[in-house]
């Protein structure tokens, strides 16, 4: 078994009452105070110190044996000063121990809590229930999608003709409008004159251009 498991064995800080043993507020008051006292007991063995050490400078030579004396009661002081240091230090590390094992066991008592409301809620909560809903609300949206589908699409009303006798009809009509033009076309009459003959010139200059012609082709 765990040191975790021994220690919440049996209702944790509710069985230490029940056995008469002191809560962890009260542990940690307790140490609180003897750490405010030790802390007094140091500043007094800091001012003897202070006092012995100035008795021995005053006595010197002059008094060896008081100096001496004072010297003496000095170290006492000083080795009880190193005592308290250690036993502060203990203090601190067991204090902060506590305060951090109190700390977890309102962390897990607030969990245990948190666990045991979520477990009601849920007790109200049937999961065939819940996949039932899901699967209607995904049919919904399938439906929702399908008129949506139907309604975007384009509507197709008098599609049932049949295009190829529209598109014979049509030219029919076009053949129709066609003859109808050509008939109302009139031609211009023919002009009782004779057309002007070539003038002389004009003859006389393509003579020129044909004898050019046939001279440069007997050149060549």
């Amino acid at each position: 078994m765990s040191k975790i498991s021994k220690f919440f064995k049996g209702g944790g800080s509710a069985g230490s009452k029940g056995r008469g043993g002191p809560s962890p507020q009260e542990a940690l008051a307790r140490l609180r105070e003897t750490e405010e006292m030790l802390s007094k007991k140091q500043e007094y063995l800091e001012t003897r110190i202070e006092r012995e050490l100035a008795l021995a400078r005053q006595h010197g030579t002059k008094n060896k044996r008081a100096a001496l004396q004072a010297l003496k009661r000095k170290k006492r002081y000083e080795k009880q000063l190193n005592q308290i240091d250690g036993t502060l230090s203990t203090i601190e590390f067991q204090r902060e121990a506590l305060e951090n094992s109190h700390t977890n066991t309102e962390v897990l008592k607030n969990m245990g809590y948190a666990a045991q409301a979520m477990k009601k809620v849920h007790e109200n909560m049937d999961l065939n229930k819940i996949d039932d809903l899901m699967q209607d609300i995904t049919e919904q949206q399938d439906v929702a999608q399908e008129i949506s589908d139907a309604i975007s699409n384009r509507a197709t009303f008098g599609d049932e003709f049949d295009e190829d006798e529209l598109m014979a009809e049509l030219e029919e009509l076009e053949q129709e409008e066609l003859n109808k033009g050509m008939r109302d076309v009139r031609l211009p009459s023919v002009p009782s004159t004779s057309l002007p003959s070539r003038p002389a010139s004009t003859r006389k200059r393509a003579e020129d251009e044909d004898e050019m012609k046939k001279l440069a082709a007997w050149a060549s």
